[in-house]
């Protein structure tokens, strides 16, 4: 009887689901629709300067009477830029409501759009989540290590990452813990703060990433080690190692990371399994120090500075360009 109960509950569970993505999908297009009116209209008037000034504000005067606030001369504004944004109607995403597309029509970039679009139809993204990926500069933050085609690629599944500098990002946003800067705290209260927050770590990290262990523990011929955080990455196949500092790190920070991966090459991973990568959370890093504690053919061990407010978009720039400059590789156009 429970396992007939499950069943029913599912089925009407995933129908409203479904029905609520219809009625969605049916505002955003009649959205559309409106937009192409307007859009039709203001061309067709485009012999008086002043027509499309009061047009709008016309429009909205009347059907505000008729059918509510959801016809205001911003909400028709939007409308019209709507369809000026995606002029096929059959590009709008089932998957995605109208306060999805608010987000994504303000951006001015179309392979940016692109790739939002992408990424939040195959993650499910929330419009929360969708907002706080546009503020952190997700797509910016995975340009920093690959090109534009990569990135949009990988977005919209006509390929997977295939290296490990493709899923990692530097600098790692952390504003969702709810930690101030200017306190201090230990390794453990990131961690646990992490752990708390697990799904919304996951959402940072990025397509592919599962959750294996905390504080795991290694024991090395007597000698006994813990490792922060393990992930598994299922695109690349290999376990993903985090430890946290608090401080700058040294190149005994990289050296003990190094011994974690070696270990896990070593003792854990299967043999269809790829590398593990090491990542190392830090409040500051010294980039030097970094390239010169690190083979010049690594691939598997990364620095990655934690922020732990969500910077306004200028500082992240800012972050991101440094990042770039440091690379010297050309990046410099990207943005």
């Amino acid at each position: 009887m429970s396992d007939f109960l499950t069943d029913i509950r599912q089925i009407i569970s995933e129908a409203r689901r479904q029905a609520v993505r219809s009625v969605n999908h049916a505002l955003t297009v009649m959205y559309w629709h409106i937009g192409n009116r307007i859009v039709e209209e203001e061309q067709r008037g485009k012999e008086r300067a002043d027509y499309k000034a009061y047009l709008l504000k016309d429009l909205a005067h009347t059907l505000e009477k008729e059918f509510g606030d959801g016809f205001s001369r911003r909400q028709l504004e939007l409308m019209r830029q709507l369809y000026m944004v995606f002029p096929i109607a059959n590009a709008l995403s089932s998957e995605l409501t109208w306060t999805h597309y608010k987000h994504l029509i303000r951006l001015d970039d179309a392979d940016k759009r692109a790739f939002y679009i992408a990424e939040a139809t195959k993650n499910a993204w929330t419009v929360r989540d969708l907002e706080r990926q546009i503020h952190s500069l997700l797509y910016e933050r995975l340009l920093l290590s690959q090109d534009k085609e990569s990135v949009l690629a990988i977005a919209q599944g006509t390929s997977n990452p295939s290296e490990a500098f493709q899923i990692i990002k530097d600098p790692t946003v952390l504003e969702f813990l709810g930690l101030k800067p200017q306190s201090s705290y230990y390794e453990e209260d990131i961690e646990t703060a992490i752990i708390t927050h697990i799904q919304a770590f996951l959402l940072e990290l990025g397509n592919g990433f599962s959750f294996v262990a905390r504080q795991k523990r290694l024991n090395i011929e007597g000698d006994e080690f813990r490792i922060d955080l393990v992930f598994y990455n299922r695109l690349l196949q290999c376990f993903v190692l985090f430890d946290i500092k608090m401080d700058k790190i040294t190149h005994k920070d990289l050296g003990q990371l190094q011994m974690y991966v070696n270990y896990y090459d070593r003792e854990v991973k299967e043999d269809f399994e790829r590398s593990t990568i090491g990542v190392l959370l830090c409040a500051d890093k010294n980039d030097a120090v970094v390239k010169y504690s690190l083979p010049e053919d690594n691939k598997q061990i990364f620095a990655s500075k934690y922020l732990l407010t969500l910077p306004t978009e200028q500082q992240l720039l800012d972050e991101i360009k440094k990042e770039w400059e440091r690379l010297g590789n050309n990046t410099r156009d990207k943005l």
